[in-house]
């Protein structure tokens, strides 16, 4: 009997033109740029008149399993296998997708590129090479924002010298344990 971890071939955040907003591959099905690109227009192509703004919606999409989820201007996508669960796929797609809202005041376009070392952040915390490492959108966060759940000002409206304070403290806190 086999048993395997369930791995993500990619997640893909792109904008409502299907122009790419930040990008993580964990395969190499995709072997060069050209061919990530025609992937990533290949999905949105299929998807972009669906309206999966509530509820995550599910699709078998050039022989992968693809889980999206629209907000704003802006389209989340995780992609498995063709045998991945479905639901550990949308799992996957809801930490990401909370834990972006959980760190930006206003999820659209602008404000992810305005914040976008916080979403590549948030990526490197929710998968490492394909692995699923973390899905609990507060716990994604937090690790994002150096700091603790506790606190009550957003990362994206804290100032540099709060921000230093915090991450300051953050790091007292972990020392004293």
């Amino acid at each position: 009997m086999e048993v395997s971890a369930p791995l993500i071939k990619n997640i893909l955040l792109l904008d409502s033109e299907g122009k790419r907003v930040a990008v993580k591959y964990f395969s190499d099905d995709w072997p060069n740029l050209a061919s990530k690109l025609a992937f990533e227009k290949s999905v949105f192509t299929k998807t972009q008149r669906i309206s999966a703004r509530a509820e995550a919606e599910i699709g078998m999409f050039d022989g992968y399993v693809v889980v999206y989820k629209f907000i704003s201007d802006l389209h989340f996508y995780v992609t498995g296998g063709d045998d991945e669960n479905e639901l550990i796929l949308a799992t996957v797609l809801q930490g990401f997708f909370d834990a972006v809202a959980i760190l930006l005041s206003n999820v659209e376009k602008k404000t992810v590129l305005e914040n976008l070392d916080l979403v590549l952040l948030c990526l490197d915390e929710i998968v490492d090479g394909g692995i699923i490492l973390e899905c609990d959108a507060n716990v994604i966060a937090a690790r994002v924002a150096m700091r603790g759940a506790e606190a009550d000002v957003p990362l994206s409206e804290q100032t540099i010298s709060q921000a230093l304070a915090t991450a300051k403290e953050h790091l007292a806190r972990n020392w004293a344990l």
